[in-house]
């Protein structure tokens, strides 16, 4: 039995959620998500919260249930509130800039890396040492987050790059005399 998908999604004030055959759809300030879940859930709105039950008990079932519970309750919370990742830059002249719908990137190469910013996304760059990323999708932002901190990871000897805020790097001792 999965201990995630037995409870159901609670819907706050604002957001309406419809579950029409495998699709559900949750409508919010922020925006509108859709998620087709597997064919072994079922998915129904009764009394103000979001209901996932298996069909059948197969292993698969199970599998699909946690997750499908899951990805309902980060699109819920997605429409309502949102979801941020915060990034921050470290190394002599590294710095962001959002241009327009382009962030531009100064980290260290001869040339400028220029991100341009999803629709969906919203980047804000108070200090130039600090990216925010947000959106009503969880998994969209953190991809944008992770693609970002992939043009230059944090190294472990000065922890040049980019980390996420909460992130700790492992630092390493340098060559000894």
């Amino acid at each position: 039995m999965s201990r995630v998908g037995k409870h159901p999604v609670q819907i706050p004030q604002g957001v309406n959620v419809e579950v029409a055959g495998r699709t559900v759809t949750a409508k919010g300030k922020l925006g509108t998500l859709k998620l087709v879940v597997g064919s072994e859930i079922e998915a129904a709105v009764k009394d103000g919260k979001v209901v996932v039950t298996p069909k059948s008990e197969t292993p698969v079932a199970r599998m699909q249930w946690g997750s499908a519970r899951a990805n309902i309750n980060n699109m819920v919370n997605g429409v309502s509130k949102g979801f941020s990742v915060a990034l921050e830059i470290n190394g002599v002249g590294y710095r962001a800039a959002v241009q327009g719908k382009t962030l531009n990137l100064q980290l260290g190469f001869s040339h400028d890396v220029n991100f341009p910013i999803p629709d969906d996304i919203k980047i804000v760059c108070e200090k130039p040492t600090s990216i925010l990323i947000s959106g009503p999708d969880r998994q969209r932002v953190g991809e944008v987050a992770a693609k970002l901190r992939s043009y230059r990871k944090p190294e472990p000897y000065k922890g040049k790059g980019i980390k996420y805020v909460n992130e700790t790097i492992r630092r390493k001792e340098g060559k000894k005399k």
